[in-house]
């Protein structure tokens, strides 16, 4: 056999589980392949969303997205949580990782549908195929590690049962969608508390973590590209340099404020036991669908500016400091403080909360938010530097 032939264990190894304190565990490189071909699905998403906040209907656009995301949140979630437990790097798991890859990219290609028209049908297929692969996953786990075995056929049995859940949704009558919704998402995420009460599975802290603070990446990435595509185009209309110079520096500032922000905190510390970790991994969906939503809020501010859309000063400066002010409170609630008010800095995250809700009403909104931010991280690492010298 040559040196560059895999293996015999590459074909298939047994699905047994990965110790949680395994050392220098980093994500892989289909994990990472994972995360890119998932943010096509973040940006059709983000893309919808814009479109249907430009054309004025925003409660129609905002209950659209939260629905859209939790779709592409979940699949990615549960992927990431078991790849932490069960990854094999064999044959059989990356094939079926491909056909997850396969389902997002399908959902990607439902979500306007979804969000313009309510058309959930294509969204609905492509979030079946992912969460059915996560099944057969689960079943081959059980195979191979039976300590855990009672835990991986309560996955798979769970994810199964709600998957037959969200294929009857389709043939229900619209006025039931959104109950039917709400029911199936209080089921889905009542899966993973439920399959682990007795026996947890061996997630890995430092690799969930890093996992989610990859994604974080991706999605805030996004954010950029969008708000660069729309710069773009302004400038195709001959928009003011002088107005879309402003809002490209509050954006800017905005993103690498929720950027350091984020990264400021040691996540593996948190995440010691399964409750913690769930309402660490739940918590993210606001977090992830937040920052996607600030970069369809740039993007529809430039629009607004070159004059396109069909909102209002107000309501087009909403759509960006909401989401903001949205991921500074999630990211304080689950990095920061959750029992209360203990030293100078804890204030810090709920006053700039208000004040990036109160730019909404200044005259130039968005530099007013990237300000907001820029001081909220110069104040922390003040007052941190001030306690290390005390």
């Amino acid at each position: 056999m040559s040196a560059s032939s895999p293996s015999p264990g590459f074909w298939r190894r047994p699905m047994v589980a990965r110790r949680a304190d395994e050392q220098h565990r980093a994500s892989t490189m289909l994990e990472l392949f994972f995360d890119l071909c998932f943010v096509a699905a973040v940006a059709q998403a983000a893309s919808a969303f814009e479109h249907e906040l430009a054309a004025g209907r925003v409660g129609h656009g905002v209950l659209g997205y939260a629905m859209v995301f939790f779709a592409i949140w979940w699949a990615w979630m549960n992927f990431t949580w078991f790849a932490s437990a069960y990854d094999t790097d064999d044959v059989p798991y990356r094939l079926l990782t491909f056909v997850q890859i396969t389902g997002a990219l399908v959902l990607a290609a439902g979500a306007s549908e979804a969000l313009e028209h309510e058309d959930f049908t294509v969204i609905t297929w492509g979030y079946v195929i992912m969460r059915l692969a996560m099944v057969t996953q689960w079943l081959r786990a059980a195979r191979s590690d039976p300590e855990r075995r009672h835990t991986c056929l309560a996955y798979a049995a769970g994810i199964f049962v709600v998957q037959i859940g969200w294929v009857v949704r389709l043939a229900l009558p619209d006025s039931t969608g959104l109950l039917t919704f709400a029911i199936l998402v209080v089921a889905e995420i009542a899966v993973p508390a439920l399959a682990e009460r007795k026996t947890t599975t061996t997630w890995h802290p430092h690799h969930i973590a890093e996992r989610y603070g990859l994604f974080t990446l991706i999605v805030l990435g996004e954010s950029i590209t969008a708000a660069t595509n729309a710069v773009r185009t302004a400038l195709d209309t001959h928009a003011a340099l002088g107005d879309l110079a402003a809002l490209v520096a509050g954006g800017l500032l905005t993103v690498f404020a929720l950027w350091w922000l984020y990264f400021a905190q040691s996540a593996p510390q948190l995440l010691t036991s399964l409750r913690t970790a769930l309402l660490w991994g739940y918590g993210h969906y606001l977090v992830f669908a937040s920052a996607a939503a600030v970069g369809a809020g740039l993007a529809l501010n430039v629009a607004h500016t070159a004059g396109h859309g069909h909102i209002t000063d107000l309501t087009a400066a909403a759509v960006y400091t909401v989401p903001v002010a949205v991921f500074i409170t999630l990211v304080w609630l689950l990095h920061h403080r959750t029992a209360g008010l203990r030293r100078t800095a804890d204030v810090l995250h709920p006053l700039a909360v208000l004040a990036v809700l109160a730019a909404t009403f200044a005259p130039s909104p968005i530099l007013t938010t990237g300000i907001v931010t820029a001081l909220l991280i110069a104040a922390t690492l003040f007052l941190a530097s001030r306690e290390r010298r005390g």
